[in-house]
């Protein structure tokens, strides 16, 4: 009998685990975001057999076409997804059946909010609380309306011991401060750790560098109540407030979270990687290096007390952020191992550093970088580099040697057209604005994105997608009359009404022709990194662009949105391109193993989990349409 007692005792401890392989409870799978899942029955010697699955249809009648970037979550046998329009549902993972649907209070289609918070809204993702004695299991997530909200993960209802019948108003006082009528919400999903979920904020861009606070703050999952407050512009008295001369800290808005937070839950340590500071282009009026902009910082969760931090961009006057969701994994150097956390601006450089003491794994220099002549302006005199793993993207232009050669014509049309612009006039990494103009690599959108990377650790890799992208940037004082200017030259973005600066990007593509790229080739790229050595282990284009000369692969430009998640079965799955393909490659080579058109671009990161069935499933969200895909 004792015997027997032994065996269920051990069966019952199991069946944590076996739910642990089986699911996708977080947005990166576990608080450490490696989107490496243990699962390989869909392996490499089979991937190229997989079918559709299921498919769920994301879209509502008379709603407005939104894209989702929205990454699923599967728990406990049940899948739970958000999209635009700030829904939420629960559904059977084998089928796609709808169990519970739910749909937060917001004025989606109204122009404020489509002005600063797109087409997508907050539901980009979804955190999963296990739930404690005095609380059932939750789903919580923000929206761009500033309110945080925790349903009842089995029927949907929102909890009426958190906060105000299950919602919290993020928009307090603190944070606000008098600026009551610029925009606050959550863009990204949030994150958890034991009792705590941890809330950044999307504040509004180019509004003037004054507004709401981008601090960082954790919230009781029990109730509702506010545990502590991080902020980002530190205050006087404290870490970083030095960097900011006389009074020009004050009621500075941006240095915010709008991606995805990374937790030690071992450790019990947050990484909280940080944005610019407003404005993104300029920054006359905040001189200094502008702690704790575009830095990861790491705090103790229970408390948000200090711990290390890095600047990764001193003074970022590019909108550069620090948008990709740090990675904790372990490196293997000099027979040691050591806990460490990879980090990444939109920049494509990795820096990677012993996440308990912040201390770099491979060393950093701070290199000279080119001084722009803009009145007013702060310059940094150099910006930090590591000396591994090397730029795995562009991040300089030399004219005429780095012209595209695709094609006769095309290497022709953008001579023509980067002649008007003195050859572009990059400098060098980290080229600023001027007045006549400048080619920025890479330009606002990255390099890479929120959407981020994934580690094997079978492997030892970090592995992420990013493009080669390139703007010319143009930053003038007083009205600009844009009639005036060609038609790349023309702004999208203007500095706000009472500053003197006026800062134009063009609205159309980057520097190209005919949506080619004037820069040569590969325009997107996909590459993995030894932690181990600091090297690339392979890099490959990524993606595929229509019309080329036959037997050239140039990558398909701006495939940098969407990011991989690996399996055991040493595979890696990834959609972003876009040419519209979802894809499976060989982890340890990069040999693409399988692909399948896809009716729009997939913008989100895919997951897989294994179903009641006994199958592994793929999932990914496409445009308003969820896909799912199993071995026959």
């Amino acid at each position: 009998m004792r015997r027997v007692q032994c065996l269920l005792m051990m069966a019952g401890m199991a069946l944590p685990a076996l739910h642990a392989q089986n699911d996708w409870p977080a947005w990166g799978r576990d608080g450490g975001n490696q989107r490496f899942s243990p699962l390989k029955q869909i392996s490499t010697s089979n991937v190229s057999k997989l079918v559709p699955a299921w498919q769920y249809s994301m879209k509502k009648e008379g709603q407005p076409f939104r894209a989702s970037q929205s990454t699923p979550l599967m728990v406990n046998g049940v899948m739970f997804l958000s999209f635009p329009h700030y829904r939420v549902v629960a559904l059977e993972p084998e089928s796609g059946k709808v169990l519970w649907e739910y749909t937060a209070r917001g004025d989606y289609d109204s122009p404020e909010h489509r002005q600063h918070s797109g087409p997508l809204g907050s539901m980009r993702g979804l955190a999963y609380w296990a739930g404690d004695k005095q609380t059932s299991p939750q789903i919580v997530f923000g929206t761009e309306e500033g309110e945080l909200i925790s349903l009842n993960s089995k029927t949907g209802k929102p909890n009426p011991g958190f906060a105000n019948e299950g919602i919290v108003n993020l928009k307090t006082p603190d944070v606000m401060r008098g600026f009551n009528n610029m925009h606050y919400g959550i863009s990204s999903g949030v994150s958890i750790y034991k009792n705590l979920v941890f809330t950044g904020v999307h504040n509004a861009d180019e509004t003037g560098s004054k507004g709401p606070a981008g601090d960082v703050r954790a919230w009781d999952l029990r109730n509702g109540k506010l545990v502590w407050t991080f902020h980002t512009i530190p205050h006087p008295g404290e870490v970083g407030n030095d960097t900011w001369p006389g009074d020009s800290w004050k009621n500075v808005s941006g240095a915010n979270v709008w991606g995805f937070m990374t937790v030690d839950e071992k450790r019990g340590i947050l990484y909280m990687p940080l944005g610019s500071a407003q404005n993104d282009y300029y920054g006359t009026d905040r001189p200094g290096p502008n702690l704790f902009a575009n830095s990861i910082v790491a705090v103790d969760a229970m408390t948000g007390k200090l711990k290390w931090y890095f600047q990764a961009i001193h003074h970022d006057i590019w909108d550069y952020d620090m948008p990709i969701p740090p990675i904790l994994f372990d490196v293997v150097k000099n027979g040691r191992t050591i806990p460490a956390v990879g980090v990444m601006t939109k920049y494509p450089v990795l820096f990677i550093f012993d996440r308990v003491t912040g201390k770099p794994v491979y060393d950093i220099e701070e290199r000279p970088v080119p001084k722009g002549d803009f009145p007013g302006e702060w310059y940094s005199p150099t910006q930090p580099f590591p000396v591994k793993p090397p730029p795995f993207g562009r991040i300089s232009f030399k004219y005429p040697d780095d012209i595209a050669k695709v094609t006769p014509q095309h290497e022709a049309a953008c001579r023509e057209l980067l002649e008007k612009e003195e050859g572009g006039r990059n400098l060098g990494p980290f080229t600023p604005l001027s007045e006549k103009g400048a080619l920025m690599f890479p330009n606002t959108a990255g390099g890479a994105e929120f959407t981020g990377g994934t580690f094997d650790p079978t492997l030892g890799y970090y592995i992420i997608n990013t493009t080669d992208s390139g703007r010319m940037g143009i930053i003038q004082r007083g009205g600009v009359d844009q009639s005036t200017l060609p038609s790349y030259r023309r702004g999208r973005f203007t500095g706000p009404p009472e500053s003197p600066i006026q800062h134009i990007f063009p609205a159309g593509p980057p520097v190209a022709v005919d949506g080619w790229p004037c820069w040569q080739p590969p325009w997107s790229r996909l590459t993995a990194i030894n932690v181990n050595t600091g090297d690339i282990a392979w890099q490959i284009p990524f993606g595929t662009v229509e019309g080329l000369p036959a037997g050239m692969n140039t990558g398909a430009p701006n495939s940098q949105r969407g990011g991989p998640t690996t399996t055991a079965g040493g595979l890696l799955f990834i959609g972003a391109a876009t040419d519209r393909m979802f894809r499976a490659y060989e982890t340890k080579t990069g040999k693409e193993l399988w692909k399948v058109k896809t009716d729009d671009l997939i913008q989100g990161n895919p997951i897989t989990y294994m179903g009641k069935d006994g199958k592994q499933y793929i999932a990914v969200a496409t445009g308003t349409t969820l896909l799912t895909f199993k071995l026959p």
